[in-house]
């Protein structure tokens, strides 16, 4: 069977081979009724491009690697889906490396990348600022500051407003003394969140103090005995703030162990809005992140820095957060 080409693809679309060009590197001006004109004869015809040709011709590989440091993390699994979903409909391909917040795996995943000539890179999270040697790559920060500023764009989450306003919740729903649980690694996120409730305190006249106020987590397998302790410590405590989902539900599970009732002994807010959230009982109030928005303001900007070869401004973009309020925090 003849192969199909691009020549065939323009007398059969009934337009130019240069217009069949632009619609398929999704570059120039032509319309949405010609776009789908086109595309149709692509899909019926089953013609493929020759990807390493156009490479070498425009010096571009099409593929952006995404460095993410826990792929079982729901907010970072739910990001990378939508950025390969919007690379997807570019033309470009992902490589996706899962560094388990591991520096010398992010490390050889960055020559790794480096050495395949991908036309981008997005990194997300981590715990400390990212450090990028090489100048002839474009890459975008995602909830992780560059130690360049002027050489990327900072995309974030409102992790400060988030924390802030999951605190003051529970605050108005009548905790006297809401506590914070987080990691002992501290992240970018995580260090805007701290500030972010401990401001909320602030404002409303309560005197943050570290042995009372602050509980963390390790990998630990004795987090029961250690939440117990906590309490035992702290006997005001009332209500809880939790980075995220996942700590929410160990919370959930140690203090049910510890035949504690939530929200008539202690109130629960978590931060991701995980799937989690909407099934626990009782269901968890969290803090609801805009994967989406998220998403296209990172491809876009890629995408334009790609083109460019260049940023023209280094921006801090900051997404608003939505607090979404469930039963783990109300009133009965």
């Amino acid at each position: 069977m003849k192969k199909t080409s691009i020549k065939d693809i323009a007398k059969l679309s009934g337009v130019s081979i240069a217009t069949v060009s632009r619609v398929i590197n999704n570059n120039g001006r032509f319309s949405e009724e010609t776009r789908k004109k086109i595309l149709d004869v692509i899909e019926e015809t089953g013609y493929q491009m020759n990807f390493s040709a156009k490479s070498l011709r425009m010096n571009k590989s099409f593929s952006v690697g995404i460095l993410v440091p826990d792929i079982s993390n729901y907010f970072f699994s739910d990001v990378v889906q939508k950025i390969e979903e919007e690379l997807f409909e570019l033309g470009y391909s992902t490589i996706i490396c899962n560094t388990g917040r591991n520096i010398e795996k992010e490390t050889a995943y960055l020559n790794m990348l480096r050495s395949k000539l991908v036309d981008g890179i997005i990194v997300i999270s981590g715990v400390d600022e990212f450090v990028f040697h090489y100048d002839d790559i474009p890459y975008i920060c995602i909830d992780r500051e560059p130690l360049k500023k002027e050489k990327t764009i900072f995309i974030s989450s409102n992790h400060y407003q988030g924390a802030f306003e999951a605190t003051e919740s529970l605050i108005n729903n009548g905790c006297k003394h809401p506590a914070i649980l987080m990691y002992d690694r501290q992240s970018s996120s995580a260090k805007e969140r701290f500030k972010g409730y401990k401001d909320a305190l602030k404002k409303n006249n309560i005197s943050y103090n570290e042995s009372s106020h602050l509980l963390l987590s390790g990998l630990e397998e004795n987090f029961t005995e250690n939440l117990q302790a906590f309490l035992e410590r702290t006997d005001q405590v009332d209500s809880f703030f939790a980075v995220n989902d996942t700590l929410a539900m160990k919370l959930f599970s140690s203090l049910k162990e510890l035949g504690e009732k939530i929200p008539e002994d202690f109130k629960i807010i978590g931060f991701d809005d995980s799937p989690l959230a909407h099934y626990s009982s009782p269901t968890l109030s969290s803090v609801k992140q805009n994967t989406d928005k998220i998403a296209q303001l990172t491809v876009k900007n890629l995408i334009d820095f790609i083109s460019s070869g260049k940023i023209i401004n280094y921006q801090t973009i900051l997404v608003p957060v939505e607090l979404v309020v469930r039963n783990s925090s109300l009133n009965n």
